[in-house]
């Protein structure tokens, strides 16, 4: 990749840190062995790396190391959740609660159990993304077999306040999906406090390789059983069958520990980071609105911005400033020319969807960077506006 690109799309995915790198190659080049081989020095060696990133992993979740599965990465968690929930024998209802906001990784394989038979209920938000408690409480009903609410939104940032809609749902009986995938690493999760019953969540969002994801089952007074969606071997209580990844594991538990550490000192720099940019933007775009909670808002990430750019497209915008990485949605739908659903379901227009922007901002952005992103989106907008 060009040392001159500017990358401010760490909602799309993160660079790897290089301390998580040098964690695993030990894993790759010296520790090689199956970690379920332990019939041999090699395999129990891998197999203890395993153990303690996995231990590691849960002691910064507030979980327990029996209440993780190690996966692919969320995609693969949240199917093996809401399918394993939902088709697991023991399972007599019929009806899922969801949101409009929801990431494709979560509304497809719900799309998936309708065209089972399912009845789905898909709420709507405010212009801030977030649900209506009373409103979320009269959805549920004595056939509702589970409900799925992101804890971050990928697109616009919002925070949903998850513990009340948790504890509505458990007063119901009703087991709580949680896709963290935005929020693990940016923001503080003790899962004993938000007593989700499922979580997923993927490392590369936080600074770790592709590849490697976890899927938390709560074990204590558990309301979510969960059936398995792979077959073949009887690795991780056959939950997740398959030799597990111990170097996608360890960088998983690195990253996520340099997260924990390092979160206060980051949190500010990129939200001063983030603030100088819109700042910057608001000075040379007029009529420049933001998409989604308040800047100053605890309910929004503090690495996510979002942006109407009034008459000008925003794919336009990106084609005019090619040595900028951001993004005009998710990345796991931007193979789809449509507007994005996340707007749309927050109130925009379609032109006012299509004329948006999201930028993330990460650990390694500088403030140099920041100026000059500025400057390339500001002056990419004028132009296109003389052309419009």
């Amino acid at each position: 990749m060009s040392d001159e690109l500017i990358y401010l799309d760490n909602h799309a995915t993160t660079p790897c840190d290089r301390r998580v790198v040098d964690a695993m190659l030990p894993l790759l080049l010296e520790t090689y062995g199956n970690p379920h081989s332990t019939s041999h020095v090699a395999g129990n060696a891998a197999a203890d790396a395993v153990a303690d990133a996995m231990d590691s992993l849960a002691a910064n979740l507030g979980a327990t190391a029996g209440e993780l599965i190690a996966t692919s990465g969320a995609t693969e968690s949240t199917n093996l959740a809401l399918l394993g929930h939902c088709l697991h024998p023991r399972n007599r209802k019929r009806h899922i609660v969801t949101a409009i906001t929801e990431h494709p990784a979560v509304l497809d394989p719900i799309e998936s159990l309708r065209r089972e038979g399912f009845a789905v209920t898909v709420l709507n938000v405010d212009a801030n993304g977030q649900i209506d408690p009373e409103q979320f409480a009269d959805t549920l009903t004595d056939d509702t077999a589970i409900v799925s609410l992101m804890l971050a939104n990928n697109e616009i940032g919002s925070l949903h306040p998850l513990a009340n809609l948790v504890d509505i749902a458990h007063r119901r009986g009703i087991p709580v999906h949680t896709d963290a995938t935005q929020a693990v690493g940016r923001v503080e999760i003790d899962l004993g406090q938000l007593e989700v019953d499922l979580l997923s969540c993927s490392a590369h969002k936080f600074y770790g390789p592709k590849g490697a994801g976890l899927l938390y089952v709560r074990r204590q007074g558990r309301l979510a059983r969960i059936k398995p969606q792979l077959f073949g071997g009887g690795q991780q209580r056959r939950l997740r069958p398959g030799t597990m990844n111990p170097a996608g594991i360890v960088g998983m538990a690195t990253a996520l520990q340099l997260c924990v550490d390092n979160m206060p000192s980051e949190t500010l720099q990129i939200r001063q980071l983030r603030q100088r940019m819109f700042t910057g933007l608001n000075q040379r775009i007029p009529g420049l609105q933001l998409n989604g909670p308040p800047l100053d808002s605890d309910l929004r990430l503090v690495s996510n911005l979002n942006l109407m750019f009034p008459g000008v497209e925003g794919e336009a915008i990106m084609l005019a400033s090619p040595q900028l990485a951001v993004s005009s949605g998710s990345a796991c739908s931007s193979v789809d020319a449509t507007a994005s659903h996340v707007l749309l379901g927050i109130g925009r227009s379609e032109q006012e969807a299509r004329s948006s922007l999201r930028i993330g901002f990460g650990r390694f952005n500088t403030l140099a960077q920041i100026d000059q992103a500025t400057a390339m989106l500001a002056d990419a907008y004028d132009q296109m506006r003389r052309l419009g």
